[in-house]
């Protein structure tokens, strides 16, 4: 979801890759918008790759170097959540690949998909161009709340973590390697996605957010791979939770005010960017702001 004209086309490139384990690589985002982290995990028999990119040309990319990589081994392909440059790709890897998610994603996939799809191909042409031809897929393999996959050799666990950044949300854990894939749960350098779209979609929550990712630090992994910015160690689970908290804090101390909204969000969000103002997504302060003030008590 882009907060600003795109400047480079959304599409992933080969290019970079790095390996952060025995048989486990990433290939980055480059710091582009709308193209996330994808992960490719190993094991004996079997290759787990984890998102899809934006539309079928980057999932062919992508299905192509899964292929080669996994050198005849089975294919299975998971996503964080269902946002299109995660998840709108899955149909090219149909026959290919086993697809499997969690019950809420797959939910969300069928009953919110096509609806994302129409406002991201009015959101610009670079962004129409990769999502042109797109077909949702449905999930081979759907669970409810974890699922041990084993590669050989080798199991990741798929988890969802309930309603946070939407109500689907799935993290990959590969627990040999000490490595977590949060999805658009963590964005490094970039302040916190909030898909907060009313009337159409309310699925985020500020508040369960902030409990999933106490809960994922709690878990001390050694890399995580966010959705979206540079892999980083686990530090970055506490520093989007405290961003969090601040942003609630913020905007639940002008709620109750005579202030209006307008001045509300205007304050909350220079004070954000004072506190980081390195941080790219500056339009979704605002967006966070509407979603805790709905979430006050």
């Amino acid at each position: 979801m882009p907060s600003a004209p795109l400047i480079h086309e959304p599409t992933v490139e080969i290019t970079q890759v790095r390996e952060l384990s025995r048989d486990l690589v990433v290939i980055p985002n480059r710091g582009v918008e709308l193209v996330p982290n994808i992960g490719v995990i190993g094991g004996s028999h079997s290759v787990l790759v984890v998102e899809t990119g934006l539309g079928p040309r980057n999932a062919e990319k992508v299905l192509a170097f899964a292929t080669e990589y996994a050198r005849g081994r089975r294919l299975y392909l998971t996503t964080t959540h269902f946002h299109p440059e995660h998840a709108f790709g899955a149909r090219t890897f149909a026959g290919e690949a086993t697809y499997l998610v969690n019950r809420a994603q797959a939910e969300d996939l069928a009953g919110k998909g096509p609806g994302y799809l129409e406002m991201f191909l009015g959101l610009g042409a670079s962004i129409a161009r990769q999502l042109a031809g797109v077909e949702l897929a449905t999930p081979d393999v759907v669970y409810d709340d974890e699922h041990e996959l084993d590669l050989g050799g080798r199991v990741v666990r798929l988890r969802a973590t309930g309603r946070a950044h939407s109500r689907g949300d799935q993290v990959v854990t590969v627990p040999d390697a000490g490595v977590l894939f949060t999805g658009d749960l963590v964005e490094a350098g970039q302040f916190a996605i909030f898909p907060w779209f009313p009337p159409h979609d309310t699925d985020v929550s500020g508040l369960r957010w902030i409990e999933v990712l106490r809960r994922l630090a709690a878990t001390d992994p050694d890399v995580v791979v966010p959705g979206h910015g540079e892999i980083s160690g686990a530090e970055v689970l506490t520093e989007v939770r405290d961003y969090l908290e601040l942003l609630r804090d913020e905007t639940w101390a002008r709620r109750d005010s005579a202030m209006t909204e307008e001045t509300m969000v205007a304050e909350v969000r220079a004070l954000m960017i004072e506190r980081h103002p390195e941080w790219v997504g500056q339009d979704w302060i605002e967006k966070g702001v509407g979603c805790f003030c709905a979430e006050h008590p």
